[in-house]
């Protein structure tokens, strides 16, 4: 049975041309996460020694990548965003191959029609990195389950900002390495259980009441005319109602679909279950790299008023790890968000 551990963790700068600039000799504190529908970052603070300094000196963000293993695992890689040299450290900060979407915009004009989303999350990755790919796959866990019409026109909006909309309609996404996975919302299957013997330090259980909505309009470009709409009253919170325009879309039953979609992860409370800046007990029946956001885990808890025994998306990861010195050895912290939206609970 695989367990949390203590983790020990080295790094490498890569070029984007694959050749190795540096590794990171002497690494102080190292810091990395995976997020749900959304791009994660890592930070290495790196310790000159001998003669890296002058390789450290050719770091370049874009031009460079941030290559983590954790016990010799490979668990994040990604495009350096900035760099800070100072005196006796280095700190390298960088974002996972999905930032590189945010610099991007659609490069050819296509009209969907009634589509699984998953197949149009994939073209809008493809084409998004056609004309320069920095190193990236995409892996499809399963089909979103929810069909939809939309449209994109060349050089009009950004790419991550077009994923990021679609995965509002009923399909997530994460990143692991340079690889891109797409899952159904629906996909619950658990990598590990956590009880509170794990979190010997507590937890911290929260409502998010924000972000309950009970009836949803989306409305389509002005060019279809499209507009749905999906919930009402709930006869437990009352009426919270939500409009959102989503341009992308062509046609009125792509509009009631995405409400729908929507819906399902706010028609009730969302509760969100979080560490805290707590490491996890090395001996919690978990395998830390296989801690990815979209998947799930057994969450039994009666250290709060809230009690909580429920199978909980995971929606991000920390790991940390700072090393010793003379007053005291190095720690690892990792921690895990979850959450239990109404898409889960149903």
């Amino acid at each position: 049975m695989a367990v949390a551990g203590c983790g020990t963790h080295t790094a490498t700068i890569l070029d984007r041309n694959g050749a190795t600039v540096t590794a990171a000799e002497v690494l102080t504190e190292i810091e990395w996460s995976r997020v749900l529908d959304g791009t994660s970052s890592a930070r290495a603070l790196i310790q000159p020694d001998g003669d890296c300094c002058n390789r450290l000196g050719r770091i370049g963000s874009w031009r460079s990548r941030l290559v983590i293993y954790r016990d010799g695992k490979y668990v994040w890689d990604g495009p350096v965003t900035d760099v800070q040299w100072r005196l006796g450290e280095v700190e390298v900060i960088a974002e996972d191959v999905s930032v590189w979407l945010d610099d991007r915009v659609p490069h050819a004009s296509r009209t969907f029609t009634n589509v699984d989303l998953s197949e149009i999350a994939q073209w809008l990755i493809t084409d998004g990195f056609a004309p320069d790919d920095p190193g990236h796959t995409v892996e499809v866990i399963g089909q979103a389950g929810a069909l939809g019409s939309r449209s994109y026109t060349a050089g009009v909006g950004q790419v991550g900002d077009h994923l990021r909309q679609l995965a509002e309609a009923g399909i997530d996404y994460t990143v692991i390495g340079a690889k891109i996975l797409l899952l159904p919302e629906t996909h619950l299957v658990s990598v590990g259980r956590l009880s509170d013997a794990d979190m010997p330090d507590g937890l911290e259980v929260s409502e998010d009441g924000k972000s309950l909505v009970t009836r949803w309009i989306v409305a389509g470009s002005e060019e279809s005319g499209a507009i749905g709409a999906a919930g009402g009253t709930n006869p437990y919170y009352g009426l919270h109602e939500r409009y959102v325009e989503m341009t992308e879309i062509t046609d009125s039953a792509s509009a009631a679909s995405a409400a729908k979609a929507r819906l399902r992860a706010t028609s009730a409370v969302p509760v969100f279950i979080d560490t805290q800046q707590v490491t996890i007990s090395p001996l919690a029946a978990i395998d830390v790299p296989s801690l990815v956001p979209g998947w799930a885990l057994d969450v039994t808890s009666a250290s709060t008023c809230r009690k909580v025994t429920q199978r909980l998306k995971i929606t991000g990861l920390r790991v940390t790890e700072t090393a010793g010195d003379e007053n005291g050895p190095g720690t690892e912290s990792v921690q895990v968000q979850v959450a239990a939206t109404a898409a889960e609970a149903a």
